[in-house]
């Protein structure tokens, strides 16, 4: 069974309050998503372990509820610099 987006974005905000998140669902079958993710929370971090904790915050759904998940994360810092 699909995820919702409305499911995704509520693990994601849960696990990032402070976030500014967009998600785009790539195929329209709630299966295959992308999600840009802007967090304090990633501050320090390479982007390996950024992604993980994005893949904790969906507490095992990844693989099985949600098939696809392509991930860009990013500080706020950064995002401004970059212009995204």
């Amino acid at each position: 069974m699909p995820m919702p987006v409305e499911e995704l974005r509520g693990h994601l905000t849960e696990a990032f309050p402070d976030a500014e998140i967009v998600i785009d669902d790539l195929a329209g079958d709630g299966d295959h998503y992308r999600a840009r993710i802007v967090s304090t929370a990633f501050a320090g971090l390479p982007r390996v372990r950024q992604h993980q904790l994005v893949y904790a915050a969906l507490k095992g759904k990844m693989g099985g509820e949600l098939h696809a998940l392509a991930l860009e994360t990013s500080t706020p810092a950064h995002a401004s610099q970059t212009g995204d």
